[in-house]
């Protein structure tokens, strides 16, 4: 995902990792594209469609105002359906004072035709690299972690490989990509029906990156690699004694009250609640299948969470007002430099948390994710309004993920 996806973020990101054939890394950009054959389904599916509109207390009356932009939204996420190559589009927005709206539009699931279900659940991808930055923050906040404190600190002899020596790579550069360690998600890519179904250790990942050479000296550049949050995960576990997805659950997802958000434990590959199925396509042109069903241990603190977008706009929400961090770890967290290589221009990455510029001005904050079966976006502006949208299959073009960046973006500066 240059920026979020569960993938090498660019070309030189993949040559730091072991040689492989052209043909097999053409098939492993399917995971790989990024910020990382057509159907003949319908433009949308008339019955896919829900608009909800709440507030805290009691149900928001509807504007006439509003009228236009409620109209707008509900032509884009058609849109994003109306060529066949996307099964089905999701998008919940939510405004500062809590009013909610979500929007679906496609085809649930393909085999049956099913409506897709209004705000139903999905894989999150790299989404989850905020709600473990988050956790790891809230250590440096309790003093239990110095961000720019070698990684050697807490894991001694974790990383070692060629050009890679945790001795020089220091918590900050973990979160915020510039460590320059080699990435992990090609070799998944190039053989994700075995890992489709399995469970994978979190240092089985970590061999995985550790097989090919770093990227660049730590601190030198930028480069989006997961292989940053599986380290970032280890030390979390081995500072509180306990394990990632019960940290993240308890002091994120529990305290600010996330009721459709989770980090699986192990052996779940469901989706609990109602969900559009994902779908995947093994090769450029191949029949799409649905991969709904996943061992997502393969993306663990890098990817493995699942949710909804109206939850997830309620995260950034809540984390933007200063509800999960203390002010001094948000100020790092928002600190950031030029992620190179994302496909929208002036993309900044801080510690897990991303900027992006809007066209109508300002900056949107979030992160976005890609797994086989899902690609989601969002963002919360700094007046508080949030958008997140998913659609159920990885671009195949960068075009495709472009166009989920646009609605994005047209949808916050409606």
């Amino acid at each position: 995902m240059p920026d979020n996806t569960l993938a090498p973020a660019s070309a030189s990101a993949r040559r730091g990792g072991p040689r492989r054939s052209a043909p097999r890394r053409r098939a492993a950009t399917l995971i790989a594209l990024t910020l990382v054959a057509g159907l003949g389904l319908p433009a949308a599916y008339s019955g896919a469609y829900a608009d909800e509109s709440t507030r805290a207390g009691g149900t928001v009356a509807r504007k006439d105002t509003e009228k236009d932009t409620r109209e707008s939204v509900r032509n884009m996420v058609d849109g994003l359906v109306a060529d066949g190559k996307r099964p089905a589009a999701l998008i919940s927005t939510r405004e500062r004072d809590g009013r909610t709206r979500t929007y679906a539009a496609g085809v649930g699931d393909l085999a049956t035709g099913a409506p897709v279900p209004a705000d139903g659940q999905v894989r999150i991808g790299s989404n989850t690299k905020t709600f473990t930055a988050v956790v790891v923050l809230q250590l440096v906040g309790e003093g239990k972690i110095d961000l720019d404190a070698p990684i050697e600190t807490y894991l001694p002899n974790l990383l070692r490989g060629e050009g890679v020596d945790g001795r020089r790579i220091t918590v900050r550069q973990l979160l915020q990509h510039t460590s320059g360690l080699p990435e992990y998600t090609q070799a998944v890519a190039e053989n994700f029906a075995e890992f489709q179904y399995r469970y994978a250790e979190p240092r089985e990942l970590l061999d995985l990156a550790l097989e090919g050479r770093a990227s660049f000296p730590p601190g030198t550049k930028w480069e989006y690699s997961n292989t940053n949050y599986i380290v970032a995960g280890l030390l979390v576990q081995k500072i509180t004694g306990r394990p990632l997805a019960e940290q993240i659950n308890k002091r994120v997802v529990d305290r600010i009250g996330l009721r459709h958000t989770y980090f699986p434990p192990a052996g779940d590959m469901t989706i609990r609640e109602k969900h559009p199925k994902g779908y995947y396509a093994d090769k450029p042109g191949a029949p799409l299948r649905d991969v709904s069903e996943q061992d997502p241990s393969w993306g663990w603190a890098a990817g493995a969470m699942i949710s909804t977008n109206s939850d997830v706009n309620r995260f950034f929400t809540a984390l933007l007002d200063g509800r999960l961090l203390k002010p001094a770890q948000l100020k790092e967290m928002r600190t950031t430099v030029p992620a190179e290589g994302d496909p929208v221009p002036g993309t900044r990455y801080g510690l897990g948390l991303m900027s992006k510029p809007l066209s109508c001005g300002g900056l949107s904050w979030g992160h976005g994710g890609d797994i086989p079966g899902y690609e989601t976006r969002g963002g919360v502006t700094e007046s508080g309004r949030s958008v997140n949208v998913t659609v159920t299959v990885l671009p195949t073009d960068l075009t495709g993920a472009m166009e989920v960046d646009k609605a994005v973006d047209t949808a916050l500066c409606r």
